[in-house]
C-alpha cells in the first residue's frame, strides 16, 4: 500500500525553520522519514513509536535529541503534524 503524505501548515513552517537553521542533516532526515512513510509509516529509521493516550493513530520519529517528526496515520494518508521541537514540549 502506498500512503499519501500531507504536510500540515505548521509542519511546513517547521521545515522552513530547519532550512533557515542551516542544519542540512535535519532536512535530510525529514526527507528520509517522508519517503519511508509513503510505503510503511509504522517502521523505519528514527525509532518510530506510536504515541500513547491519543484518540487517533499519532506516531513520532526522532530527528535528533531536540526535534521529532510527528505524524498521524489515517486511512491512506499520513499527515505530518510537526517537525520542530519535542511532542512533550507542546
Amino acid at each position: 500500500m502506498s500512503f499519501i503524505i500531507d504536510f500540515k501548515d505548521i509542519a511546513k513552517k517547521d521545515v522552513v525553520k530547519h532550512q533557515k537553521s542551516g542544519q542540512k542533516i535535519l532536512i535530510e532526515k525529514i526527507k528520509i522519514f517522508t519517503f519511508e512513510c509513503q510505503t510503511n509509516p509504522r517502521v523505519g529509521t528514527g525509532k518510530p513509536e506510536q504515541l500513547k493516550h491519543q484518540k487517533s493513530e499519532i506516531w513520532s520519529r526522532k530527528i535528533n535529541e531536540q526535534h521529532r517528526f510527528v505524524y498521524e496515520i489515517k486511512d491512506e494518508f499520513v499527515y505530518v503534524l510537526s517537525t520542530w521541537g519535542h511532542y512533550k514540549d507542546k
